[in-house]
């Protein structure tokens, strides 16, 4: 590991850290039930994609 020649100040260590915020999750309608889904991926709620049923759902008995 290389030893430190110059000190960083503090301005230069924020400005390489503006970088490290989270990102809001991209999220889409879903065609088949309209409930907000990640794109490019299986419906949670309905289990379909790309009009066809991938994932079978279990109807709610009440």
């Amino acid at each position: 590991m290389g030893i430190q020649k110059h000190r960083r100040s503090r301005k230069s260590g924020a400005q390489r850290r503006t970088h490290w915020k989270i990102k809001a999750v991209a999220l889409v309608e879903c065609p088949q039930c309209h409930q907000q889904m990640r794109p490019h991926r299986v419906c949670a709620s309905c289990g379909y994609y790309g009009g066809r049923e991938v994932i079978k759902q279990e109807e709610a008995k009440e």
